[in-house]
This record gives C-alpha cells, sequence and structure tokens, in this order.
C-alpha cells in the first residue's frame, strides 16, 4: 500500500471519528498508526540485522556435485512475517534446482536452504549474490531488500588417468631409470635470482638479499635436472577455426592430465601457457565481470592487449599443493589470439634448467612448429611434441620429429592416451 493512499484513510478515519465521535473508530485509527510507525521502525532494521552466509567447497573436479548451504538467521525477538530468498546460481551448473523461497522467519531463529551444482565444465564461476526481501503483511511500507555479496567457485579441467607413461628414460617419466642423473650440483654455484614461492630457505643467498633488499637464492650450473614443464599453445590463430571449442579444452585436459600424473609420480612439474588468463591484467580496483547466464569469468582482452593478459610462468615443483596451484591456471585459462608458438616459445624457456623436459601440447606439427623445438634440442633442453588437432599425415610430423632430435605423438582423442599407458623399449 502506497503511502499516500495510507495517509488518505487516516485522515477520513480521522474526520468520521470526529463527525460521529465513535470511540471505536479512534480505536482503530490508533491502531492503524501504530502498526504503520512500528513497521516503518521495525523492518528496516531487522533486515540489516540477519546473519547470512554461504557454505560450500570453493574447489572442485570436474564431474563433482557442489553441494551450498545458505544459512539465515534472525537475531531480533519479533518474528518476521514473510522473508524471500532468491540465489543467482550459474545455468550450466544447476541441477534442476531453483533457489527461491519465501518463509515465516521467527525471532532467534536459523532457516537453512541446500541446493546442488553439477560441475560440468571447467571455468571460474561467481555464485551469487543472495537477494533477501521482506516487509509487513498489510503493505504499508515498501519491500526492503538485501544482498549476500557472491561468492566464487573454481571447477578444475577434467583429468584423465594416464597409469604410466612410457617414454624414454632421458626424459625421467614414471619408474624408467637411466645411467644419466641430471641434478643442480650445489658445489658449482653459478649466480642468483630472485626467490620464488617453494623454493628451499637453504638456498637464499642472504648477503645478497641484503645488498638488493629482496630475497634471492643461489643458482648452481646443472649437473642434475629431474624437472619437466608442460607447454601449452592455446593461441586462436593456430587452431583450426571450426573446432576451435573443442579442440581447446582438449589440449587443456591433455595438459592437465600430464601435470596430475607427474605429480603423482613425485616429478617436479610446471606449466607455461600462452593462453590468457582473464584475473591477470585486470586493474585492482574493477570487479571480474562474469556471464549473466553461464555465470563464467569473461576477459576483456583484445588481439592488441591480449599479451597483458596471459599468466606468469609456473616453475616446476613437486607435491600436492602444487598441483592444485597449476589446475586452478588451468581452471581460468582461455584460448586467445596471443603470441604465436613460433615466437613466444623461445623466449618463454629461456629461464628454464637446462635438461629439463618440455611436454609441448599444440594443435598442429608443422615445419615451424619442428623447427622451433629443434632449437630447444639444440640449447640442451628435452622436448616432446605433443599433436591434439587430428591430422591423417601425422606419419610426415613424427618423421620429421626425429630427424630434428626428438619425439612427437599424436594424442587428438582419448584412445590415443591409452597407448602411453604401456611402457616402451627403449635404448638408454
Amino acid at each position: 500500500m502506497e503511502f499516500g493512499m495510507f495517509s488518505g484513510l487516516l485522515l477520513a478515519l480521522l474526520a468520521i471519528a470526529f463527525l460521529l465521535q465513535v470511540d471505536f473508530i479512534f480505536y482503530i485509527l490508533y491502531v492503524c498508526l501504530g502498526v504503520y510507525l512500528w513497521s516503518r521502525w521495525y523492518f528496516p532494521r531487522t533486515l540489516h540485522g540477519l546473519e547470512r552466509r554461504r557454505v560450500f567447497v570453493q574447489r572442485a573436479f570436474w564431474g563433482e556435485k557442489v553441494s551450498v548451504r545458505l544459512v539465515v538467521r534472525h537475531n531480533g525477538r519479533f518474528s518476521l512475517p514473510w522473508l524471500q530468498i532468491h540465489e543467482s546460481v550459474p545455468v550450466q551448473l544447476t541441477a534442476g534446482e531453483e533457489v527461491n523461497e519465501v518463509f515465516l522467519l521467527r525471532g532467534r531463529e536459523t532457516a537453512e536452504f541446500v541446493y546442488h551444482l553439477q560441475a560440468r565444465r571447467r571455468g571460474y564461476y561467481k555464485i551469487g549474490p543472495l537477494w533477501l526481501k521482506t516487509g509487513d503483511l498489510f503493505g504499508l511500507i515498501p519491500e526492503k531488500t538485501e544482498t549476500l555479496p557472491p561468492d566464487y567457485l573454481t571447477i578444475y579441467p577434467r583429468i584423465i588417468p594416464l597409469g604410466y607413461l612410457g617414454l624414454p628414460s632421458r626424459q625421467l617419466f614414471g619408474t624408467i631409470s637411466s645411467q644419466q642423473r641430471l641434478f643442480a650440483d650445489p658445489t658449482r654455484p653459478m649466480g642468483v635470482r630472485d626467490y620464488r614461492s617453494g623454493d628451499p630457505i637453504r638456498q637464499i643467498h642472504w648477503k645478497a638479499s641484503g645488498h638488493t633488499r629482496k630475497l634471492v637464492v643461489k643458482t648452481y650450473e646443472p649437473a642434475i635436472s629431474l624437472e619437466t614443464a608442460v607447454v601449452l599453445n592455446l593461441c586462436t590463430t593456430e587452431y583450426t577455426r571450426y573446432s576451435r571449442a573443442q579442440i581447446t579444452e582438449w589440449a587443456i585436459e591433455v595438459a592437465a592430465s600430464l601435470a596430475a600424473h607427474l605429480v603423482n609420480q613425485r616429478q617436479p612439474v610446471g606449466l607455461l601457457t600462452n593462453g590468457i588468463d582473464p584475473l591477470v591484467g585486470t586493474a585492482v580496483s574493477s570487479q571480474p565481470v562474469f556471464d549473466s547466464q553461464s555465470g563464467r569469468l569473461l576477459t576483456d582482452a583484445t588481439p592488441e592487449n591480449a599479451a597483458t593478459h596471459m599468466p606468469p610462468h609456473i616453475p616446476p615443483r613437486s607435491g600436492r599443493a602444487h598441483l592444485m596451484k597449476i589446475l586452478e591456471q588451468l581452471a581460468r585459462i582461455e584460448a586467445a589470439e596471443t603470441i604465436p608458438l613460433s615466437q613466444w616459445l623461445i623466449p618463454a624457456c629461456m629461464h628454464l634448467n637446462w635438461g629439463i623436459a618440455l611436454l609441448i601440447v599444440t594443435p598442429k606439427g608443422d615445419e615451424a612448429t619442428c623447427q622451433t623445438i629443434h632449437r630447444l634440442v639444440r640449447t640442451g633442453l628435452n622436448p616432446i611434441l605433443l599433436v591434439v588437432e587430428p591430422d591423417a599425415n601425422f606419419g610426415r610430423v613424427r618423421e620429421r620429429a626425429a630427424q630434428l632430435g626428438f619425439v612427437a605423438y599424436h594424442v587428438a582423442v582419448r584412445q590415443d592416451l591409452d597407448r602411453w599407458k604401456r611402457p616402451l623399449q627403449v635404448r638408454v
């Protein structure tokens, strides 16, 4: 009921009461005025005082079901005659449930609602906001609205169990051993570099850190390297247009599966990619932008500034926590028109240790790609080419790679990965 209509009703009752001198009408007038003043004072304060929270696991693997629990507690003494809640949920994740409830909430009472999300697609999603609306029973005051700010859900890429990678022992995969053992010899210091998260404390060069006023660690000449880096090419200009969306997602799944396998084998693994992370290059003051329908994180990257949205490289480390860091980046990463592999790969690998194995996931094994990888071989790195687009002439790619000193594999479909479960008979 609008305030103008209600005030008109009060004036009419007041006039009738004075004309007829009926006490009952005065009583009704006082009750209506009291109800209005009470509603005007009570309901806005009650809504502000509601405790509300959203409880859920903010990271999930592909295919999992995520339970979200909404908790609303009313700390006031008096009941709320009605409270409506509505949660904004990504359409791609809904499991057929709609969060839109109206209920009575008594004083000191807590209400809980549970709904589920299905992790059908990797990504970084916005969950919420939660809208709360209340008012009085008679509609004497406008409805009041409050919100619970959104939270965010990270869905990791699908991980395909590889079991056992049968690659040459020089690449140090799985449990195949070699007479060559590559490691960084601590008796041969080479210099210093900036400290990275995960570096051992004993490698910090304290004197140099005090001089430069930032943490630096000692580096040594490469006598050993048990490290592997997954190199993921997501430059869209190198993918076939008609199948670009499907193949780039497949490339991300392959990269995630390789990283998970290596960590499970207790091997240090890192990640380099020329894709874009929508959270990188965004101003701190600006809020991330999400698609209103799907709930997925959007990017404002253009071909002109796409390189500024490329994420920093993740250096090789081992351990479950490090794997989660890699998977989080792969959950947000998107293909874009960035720097082609032939221009990006060599500078990107300059900081890597000598002898490191590189798993290069890319759509094609053309001449330019193979020549670029050959340059890595000449610098002492151990690259392996993984082609993810269908290629009827992949035999030529394999021959070209063999001539240039590295191995090439075709992993265009999931069945191609199954062959990696069988160990290769190699000479070491």
